[in-house]
């Protein structure tokens, strides 16, 4: 019996996130692509207070930050379209490079008062224009570097709460900076972060060169309807989420809580996230990854929808901190599922889709949580940000089975051509 059961192969070992970090080149080109995305992380607050200081005026400063937005979300799917047609190395320097001088030029103007606000409207949506689409990009470089899947969820679960984490260390490191210079160093300090890390970035060996030519009748720019589903749960997920922020403030507002205590509230999100986006990529799921990504929309639906029932501090933190749980696994499974999705030749634009539905909806829910607001009781608005992300999961699931028969159609259409045309 000894020797039947040493002979029998020994079950492979569960992938580890120090198994994803230790392949060959994977530390360097995933330090250097965070150094570059630091810059998204600090950009944000840097430009604000940057321009606030030097027209004196709230109202420019959100209109500024509402074109820099606007341009680096809508166009994120263009620029990585150009990532996927010309490679990495050949697209990314020419972006990163104009966009760190847009930002240089809009740290000059707004070292000093005076400068007209048009201006600094125009050079901020050219910069956002030109932002490089570097998680995108750093997502399929994981995808081409791993071989097993497992170990492609871990890296995409890793990157996801890394990235988590940028965006709350970001201000942060304005915060310190602010203290001993003029916010615009914070914007100059952006442009040198896009600048330097990218150039290390595609410096790495393990980010590909330019790839060979898609097939004369592909789809070139235009969206992929296969990509639905991860677009309308990531799309439903911010509208959900940056209405909880808002709805959190008022909540804490309605029962006289301590003002001190929203950031934590809000910070306890963001902790939640990074545990469970931890767990997420821990685990070997068996499920495919489109019944994933509808039951993480449901689970956070429910969740937001009892949170404006909690009864004090410590319960409402502990259910947001719940919702967290659900967010960073949500998007990674959104991104998984949309790398699964698409073609090789279009990994990096599938992802900026993805991205780019977060952002267009957390200012969608941003927007139609201000309007609610003392019209709507801030318990019955919870329950609507949670039927938002359960009526993503659901359409989920309804959207899959849409783009399926699509792209079997799509697919059986192509054969027949090929069969009539072959000789």
């Amino acid at each position: 019996m000894s020797a039947l059961t040493s002979s029998r192969p020994s079950p492979a070992p569960r992938p580890s996130y120090a198994a994803v970090l230790r392949v060959p080149h994977a530390r360097r080109t995933f330090a250097a692509a965070l150094t570059a995305r630091l810059s998204y992380g600090t950009v944000g607050l840097a430009v604000m207070l940057a321009v606030t200081r030097a027209t004196g005026s709230y109202a420019v400063s959100g209109t500024v930050m509402a074109v820099f937005g606007a341009a680096t979300v809508f166009l994120m799917p263009l620029r990585a379209a150009l990532v996927d047609r010309h490679g990495a190395r050949r697209a990314l320097i020419p972006m990163a490079s104009l966009y760190g001088a847009l930002l240089c030029a809009l740290a000059a103007l707004t070292w000093r008062p005076g400068t007209p606000p048009a201006l600094l409207g125009t050079l901020a949506a050219l910069a956002g224009a030109c932002a490089p689409p570097l998680g995108p990009t750093m997502r399929t470089v994981w995808a081409g570097l791993l071989d097993d899947p497992r170990l492609v969820q871990r890296a995409y679960s890793l990157d996801g709460v890394a990235e988590e984490l940028l965006y709350v260390s970001g201000p942060a490191l304005v915060g310190v900076l602010v203290h001993f210079a003029p916010p615009a160093a914070g914007v100059a300090l952006s442009a040198l972060l896009i600048v330097a890390g990218t150039c290390a970035f595609v410096a790495s060996p393990a980010v590909p060169g330019p790839r060979a030519a898609e097939p004369k009748g592909r789809p070139g720019r235009r969206f992929d309807r296969r990509l639905l589903p991860p677009v309308v749960v990531a799309a439903g997920m911010g509208l959900a989420l940056s209405g909880t922020e808002l709805l959190v403030m008022a909540l804490a507002t309605e029962r006289s809580y301590d003002g001190s205590v929203v950031p934590w509230i809000l910070a306890a999100l963001s902790a939640g996230s990074a545990v469970g986006g931890l767990l997420n990529g821990a685990v070997d799921w068996h499920w495919p990854a489109r019944v994933r990504l509808a039951s993480f929309a449901a689970g956070l639906g429910l969740v937001l929808a009892v949170t404006g029932l909690a009864p004090g501090v410590w319960v409402l933190t502990a259910a947001v901190a719940s919702a967290g749980l659900f967010t960073a696994p949500a998007l990674t499974t959104a991104y998984l599922l949309a790398e699964e999705t698409a073609s090789p030749a279009s990994r990096t634009r599938a992802g900026a889709w993805v991205n780019t539905a977060v952002n267009a909806g957390s200012s969608g829910g941003a927007l139609l949580a201000g309007m609610l607001i003392g019209r709507v009781p801030v318990a019955v608005c919870f329950v609507l940000a949670g039927g938002v992300a359960l009526a993503a999961g659901v359409a989920c699931l309804l959207a899959s089975g849409t783009a399926e028969t699509s792209g079997a159609a799509k697919t059986s259409g192509a054969a027949d051509k090929g069969a009539a045309g072959e000789t």
